[in-house]
């Protein structure tokens, strides 16, 4: 099975608040997700929201029909920390740590679940066996 992706590099803002928007898409169909991230009030909604359509043009370019995409894997990684100093008291200074985030996105097709009904072996067996 084919899939398409796409990459965001150390964008400017800390992957733990990247994770919380990133968690709400992952496994939703592309247009769900899409307009899901529409009416997220975070600003991590944007970059990932572009990023989705990112991987849904490489998925074109791929010959990947996008009408039943999901989002396979979405996934935050910290990037490069631009270290910072404050001033502090008697003239030393306190570390301070701005955090990137680098960003993974692969859409697959949307595999239907069967219809078919799985044969059950004897369930009542196991609950007798249980009660004795």
């Amino acid at each position: 099975m084919k899939t398409a992706h796409a990459t965001l590099s150390n964008f400017r803002q800390a992957p733990r608040k990247m994770r919380m928007v990133a968690n709400t898409v992952r496994g939703k169909r592309v247009v769900d997700a899409l307009i899901n991230l529409e009416f997220t009030a975070k600003k991590a909604s944007l970059p990932i929201k572009t990023l989705i359509q990112s991987a849904v043009a490489n998925a074109k370019a791929m010959d990947l029909p996008t009408e039943n995409l999901i989002i396979k894997t979405i996934k935050v990684d910290s990037g490069k920390i631009l270290y910072r100093r404050m001033p502090a008291a008697q003239g030393s200074a306190h570390p301070i740590r701005k955090r990137t985030s680098s960003i993974f996105v692969e859409l697959g097709e949307n595999r239907e679940p069967s219809t078919e009904k799985r044969k059950i072996k004897n369930p009542k067996s196991k609950l007798v066996s249980r009660i004795s």
